[in-house]
């Protein structure tokens, strides 16, 4: 486990409305110990996860084509946008963490879900094609190792932690993504080569790595062997089956991102009320409820990209709430 002193709360990814500026003024203001680079997809194609991710790709292209993104020979205009739209994002987190040391999250899409959202030439999907993937992932890499040297340059007090979000894994693993006709679904990956190519992109950052995912049935014991310190994770979707490989991950010293407060707009309960799902879920495990600010990081159940601006404003203020609830009263 890398030493790192994480914060108590962080958000995902996304948020709403399109100004860079204020988006990182109130990220950075919201997680004073934790803030991230926040991703705003209104703008358009290329702020989006896939497109801004795409974006960072050495020597592998991508346009927007009617049916999504699709891998190119050349950089065009969405490469320019995406790149554009980065930078701007990058100089305002870093206007707002001038002298800041601690922890700073930033995020790209994992190899297999940007494997199951670029398409190829031929229209399919790039996990219909085992090259096509390891390409994917090299070039991934490549991209990922100087996107975390600028972070480096631009915030040098900054521990940097890496997200990739895989919220397609699931589906990667089970043979549930879908062809281009729709008819039929691309063949299940075998859960090694997913690992191993998982460890081989989060191996690019010698510091602390979390994979998110909002799908059910995360694949907790898969994403530690491939070496992720922390899983993010929709608290809602957990049942039963989950604890197991659970109260292993947090034995074994893997921190828990728990997303415990609802996406897009909806009524808050008390901060309190929003971790008793945590607290429920260590006594069942048995776990010392003294390990609980530990081992926990508080954040919202997914992206913010669909919330109001308030909305998202007040959803981080609560998971910063609930985290020192949390910690307060464990029991």
């Amino acid at each position: 486990m890398n030493a790192i002193s994480w914060g108590p709360a962080t958000g995902i990814g996304s948020m709403p409305g399109g100004d860079a500026r204020e988006t990182a003024k109130t990220v950075t203001g919201s997680f004073e110990d934790f803030p991230y680079l926040a991703e705003l997809p209104a703008r358009g194609p290329g702020a989006d996860m896939i497109g801004r991710t795409a974006g960072m790709l050495v020597e592998l292209y991508a346009r927007v084509e009617p049916s999504g993104w699709r891998i190119g020979d050349r950089p065009g205009r969405d490469t320019r946008r995406a790149k554009a739209w980065l930078g701007e994002d990058l100089d305002a987190l870093e206007e707002f963490t001038q002298g800041y040391e601690g922890p700073v999250k930033i995020q790209a899409v994992g190899p297999w879900t940007l494997a199951a959202a670029l398409e190829l030439k031929n229209g399919e999907a790039a996990l219909s094609d085992p090259g096509a993937c390891r390409d994917l992932a090299g070039s991934l890499t490549e991209g990922l190792r100087f996107h975390l040297a600028d972070v480096r340059r631009r915030i040098p007090g900054a521990q940097i932690v890496l997200q990739l979000d895989e919220p397609s894994l699931i589906g990667v693993l089970r043979g549930h993504i879908k062809t281009a006709s729709e008819y039929r679904t691309h063949r299940a990956v075998d859960r090694q080569l997913v690992e191993s190519t998982l460890r081989e992109v989060l191996g690019v950052h010698d510091g602390p790595a979390v994979v998110h995912s909002c799908a059910p049935d995360v694949p907790f014991a898969l994403l530690r062997r491939a070496g992720a310190d922390a899983i993010s994770f929709d608290f809602s979707l957990l049942t039963e089956r989950d604890d197991e490989a659970i109260g292993e991950a947090v034995e074994g010293g893997t921190k828990l991102f728990a997303g415990v407060v609802a996406g897009v707009d909806g009524p808050l309960s008390d901060p309190a009320g929003s971790v008793m799902g945590v607290r429920t879920l260590w006594r069942r495990l048995g776990l010392n409820p003294g390990s609980l600010a530990e081992s926990v990081v508080v954040t919202p159940s997914c992206g913010l990209a669909g919330a109001s601006p308030a909305y998202a404003r007040a959803v981080l203020a609560h998971c910063v709430r609930a985290a020192r609830s949390l910690a307060d009263n464990p029991e």
